[in-house]
């Protein structure tokens, strides 16, 4: 099975004040040198079957009228390696 990751990001000219929140909460927690924060989504899309340029192009086109507001958000879509964790192999819970 092959896992698709589409990431969504506010555009840079977009003012994004979750981001601006977290980058002013870090240094009140100790994480100092963090010069900007930017907030986005993750979406992990597991595909049953092959990863072809079709089904890529889908997943763009779901990311462009679905996944993404393309007025103020870019996106990019990568096909991710499945990994399987040492936990789920030995039957352990995350």
């Amino acid at each position: 099975m092959a896992r698709v990751v589409v990431d969504v990001m506010l555009k840079p000219e977009i003012l994004d004040p979750q981001g601006q929140a977290v980058q002013r909460a870090l240094p009140r927690l100790g994480f100092t040198g963090i010069a900007d924060v930017r907030q986005g989504k993750r979406f992990e899309l597991e595909l049953e079957g092959p990863v072809d340029d079709a089904a890529l192009a889908r997943i763009r086109e779901a990311a462009e009228t679905f996944l993404a507001n393309t007025v103020i958000e870019d996106f990019t879509v990568r096909v991710e390696e499945t990994e399987v964790s040492a936990s789920s192999v030995a039957g352990g819970v995350k």
